[in-house]
This record gives structure tokens, sequence and C-alpha cells, in this order.
């Protein structure tokens, strides 16, 4: 049996953000159909610490993973931080918070949802990845993660790191679906301007993002989670990373002792109205019909798009079990799904916890290269 541990203090701060890391160092430049400029490969951009952001680190007992990490079905990568990711083969330009939907909240305000996109100069129309971020349900920050983004585009794919609606929005899962869905479709009617080939889209989400992006996958032709703008245009994606995210958000704590699901009862409170909406009191457990229909498993069938999946088998929020049930879920239906368990890593970069290590396993070039190989098989060619 294995165990993982950080303290109680960093796990408010990770409910809230979960992999939150805020970047920088976009150009503000128009997509360019020049050819790529001959540059030698260099560090990748980095993602400066968050400002301000919610909760606090502090002298508390320890979270601790109880169950073992299954890897029976799946792969495991031991990272090697010493070799990160490297950028710069290709001139990358930035728009940045190009405006895609403006969707009504709960208080019947309208929210401007935003996403930064990075376009390589590349000759031709070039596969999309729809970023997803992470934030504990209750953020959605699109700067974040900058150094894979970077990374993917650097590849030779259109990156787009979209918000969307969250728990204090009133929102539910449902919302936040909808919103990447009617991001797709908003890139997708933008094709040539921004350099596109619409026939071939993925999404890859990180935590929080990366349920969002298994839901999507698993939702391809489902029109309840088509609303808004571009109606004309398809939502339905090509392949789907999922960076430890959930899947059943009923059972997220489940794995953790006692002392760390008590812990957690503010994040299930956020969960609970997530699933129910903001009048939602229930527990999560106590609706079963409502929580299986947030569940991706429920919509999964044979003619989903194919999954990666990425979990960390040190992850003290979201229990590597979680990505388990959706990688066999989807090979016992047909589809095809790979799983990597990254040995020894945690949740992300948890940098503004004081973890200053945590984001090098995720960006070391081993774990970094399967996930670019994957969108390479499936969106290139």
């Amino acid at each position: 049996m294995r165990s993982a541990s950080l303290s109680l203090g960093a796990l408010a701060v990770v409910a809230t953000l979960a992999v939150a890391a805020c970047s920088g160092g976009s150009t503000g430049a128009s997509p360019s159909s020049a050819p790529p400029s001959p540059t030698s490969s260099s560090a990748c951009p980095s993602s400066p610490m968050p400002v301000n952001p919610p909760g606090g680190a502090g002298s508390t007992p320890q979270v601790k993973l109880v169950v073992p990490v299954d890897t029976s079905t799946s792969t495991v990568l031991k990272p090697d931080p010493a070799q990160q990711i490297q950028c710069g083969k290709v001139q990358v330009d930035t728009k940045s918070n190009v405006v895609f939907a403006s969707p009504k909240l709960a208080n019947g305000q309208a929210k401007q949802l935003l996403m930064d996109i990075q376009v390589p100069r590349t000759p031709g129309p070039k596969p999309l990845v729809v970023y997803v971020p992470g934030g504990g349900f209750v953020q959605a920050g699109k700067e974040g993660n900058l150094p894979l983004r970077t990374y993917a585009a650097d590849a030779g794919f259109v990156v787009a790191s979209v918000q969307y609606r969250v728990q204090p929005d009133g929102a539910t899962y449902a919302d936040s679906v909808a919103d990447v869905k009617s991001a797709i479709r908003y890139l997708r009617a933008h094709a040539s301007t921004y350099q596109i080939d619409p026939g071939k889209v993925g999404v890859w989400g990180d935590s929080a993002g990366g349920y969002v992006v298994a839901m999507v996958g698993v939702t391809n032709g489902d029109k309840q989670y088509d609303v808004g703008d571009n109606l004309d245009q398809k939502s339905d994606v090509q392949a789907v990373v999922d960076k430890f995210g959930a899947s059943d958000l009923s059972r997220i704590e489940s794995d953790y002792d006692p002392a760390s699901q008590q812990a957690a009862a503010q994040m299930m409170t956020v969960v609970g109205k997530y699933v129910n909406g903001p009048a939602g009191t229930q527990p999560v457990a106590d609706t079963p019909a409502t929580v299986a229909a947030a569940n991706p498993i429920t919509h999964i069938k044979a003619t989903d798009p194919p999954f990666v999946i990425f979990h960390g088998s040190a992850d003290t929020l979201i229990s590597p079990s979680q990505t388990l049930m959706l990688h066999n879920a989807l090979r016992a239906a047909g589809v095809k799904s790979t799983r990597y368990v990254v040995d020894g890593a945690g949740h992300g970069d948890l940098s503004f916890t004081g973890d200053t290590k945590s984001a090098l396993q995720w960006t070391a070039a081993n774990i970094a290269a399967p996930l670019v190989d994957f969108l390479d098989q499936n969106l290139k060619g």
C-alpha cells in the first residue's frame, strides 16, 4: 500500500485552486501565416505565482491516501525533472482575451468568457487543442499552465486556453461543459482567422478541467450541451487529454483517511452545489440520479474519441482511482484509452503552496512527450 502526504492547509489552497498556477508572456500579436523563424530550442516560458491565492498553508495534520495505487491497466512513468521540456522551435503568436461567449449567470447578469489563443507560425491549417484549466470548480484561470501549452503550440497545434463558468457563478457542471463546447464552436466558426483545421479538434484539461474535458468527450453529439452562439458548428472532438480529473464527484475524498475527509468537507459542499445547483443543500452522495448524470462514465459509448489519461501516484486531492474508473470503463466499452501513472507526482503545479519542485515532475520531457505523441497520432495526418 502506498501513502502520500500534504498539509491540510495546502489542501485548502488546492481545493480552491487545483492547478491554477498563473502565467504570462503573451505577445498579443495577431496570428501570422509567415514561415517559422529558425530558432534554437530553449526553456519554455514559466508561469508566475498566482496573485493572492485563497487559503494558505499552516501547521496541520497530514493528508493521507490510504488505498493502493492500481497500475494494472496502466503504464507507470518515472519523471526525470532534470530533463525539462524545450520550446522555441517555431515562432508562436498569441491573441489574448478573445471573447467567445457571454452566457447569463444565476443572477441574470452576463459574463464574458475569454480565451487566449496560441498560433504557431507554420504553413497551412493546424489541429486545434482547447485547454481547460483546473481550479477546484471555483476558478478557471485561462493563464495557467503556460509552459506545457507553449510546448504543445511549439509542436504545431493551435492551443486555445478557455475560461468557463464555475460554482461561485451559480453554475453547475452542465454549464461548464456547455461553455467549453461553446468555445469549440466559436473556434470552428473562426477557423480561417486562427489557421485551424476544423476537422481536427482535441480537448485537454487538468484537475477540474480534466473532469470537464472528459464530459465534453463522452457527450459528442449530445445536443443538450450545445447552447448559445455558433450552433451551425459542431462541438464534437476527436481526442481527449484528461490529467488527474475526477470522474465520480460523489467519491472524490473517499480514498483518504478520516481526518482528510473531514478537512475536505467544505470542498464537498462546493461540489454538491456544482452538481445539484446553487440552491442544492444535499450532499452529492444523497442525490444518486443527479450525480450519475454528472459522471462521464454514465455517458460512455463505443464511438467516443480516444483518451489519454495522466495521474500522479502521490496525488492527495483527486485520488488516482478516479481516473482508473474512467479508464477501465472506456476500455470496457471499446474506446481507445491509455492511462499513465506518474510515479511520485502530486496534483500538478503546487508551487504556490511552497512546493517548488512539484511542477518539474509534470514538465519533465519524458512526461510531456506522451501527451504530444497522443495529439500527433490522433489529430495530425
